[in-house]
């Protein structure tokens, strides 16, 4: 069975930074690139980060949404099957639920998080 747990979400004051980690389990972590999606109320789900797969189809290099371009970092470790977002200046308007999601296009198979939620307020 394959989960993916995100956490590292929480209540943050504008400009302060947060770690997101997403842990993987039931798959070959390898073969899947990984991505960081978020959704507001209101709003449609938005991809804000991914990052290729080492093993698998899609070797690329990583992306950012431009709203989160030079603040936002996203890295993996297949050694502990764990992704991260690393949030750095934060502002009111990245607050949403973030999703993890591993996706392997070649087989057509994607599997989300339950998606942890970050709020950025005074």
């Amino acid at each position: 069975q394959v989960q993916l747990v995100e956490s590292g979400g929480g209540l943050v004051q504008p400009g302060g930074s947060l770690r997101l980690s997403c842990a993987a389990s039931g798959l070959i972590f390898s073969n899947y690139a990984m991505r960081w999606y978020r959704q507001s109320p209101g709003k449609e789900r938005e991809l804000v980060a991914a990052v290729g797969s080492p093993g698998g189809s899609t070797n690329y290099a990583d992306s950012y949404a431009d709203s989160v371009k030079g603040r936002f970092t996203i890295s993996r470790d297949n050694r502990k099957n764990t992704v991260y977002l690393q949030m750095n200046s934060l502002k009111p308007g990245d607050t949403a639920v973030y999703y993890c999601n591993a996706h392997w296009g070649l087989i057509g198979r994607s599997y989300w998080g339950q998606g942890t939620q970050v709020t950025v307020s005074p």
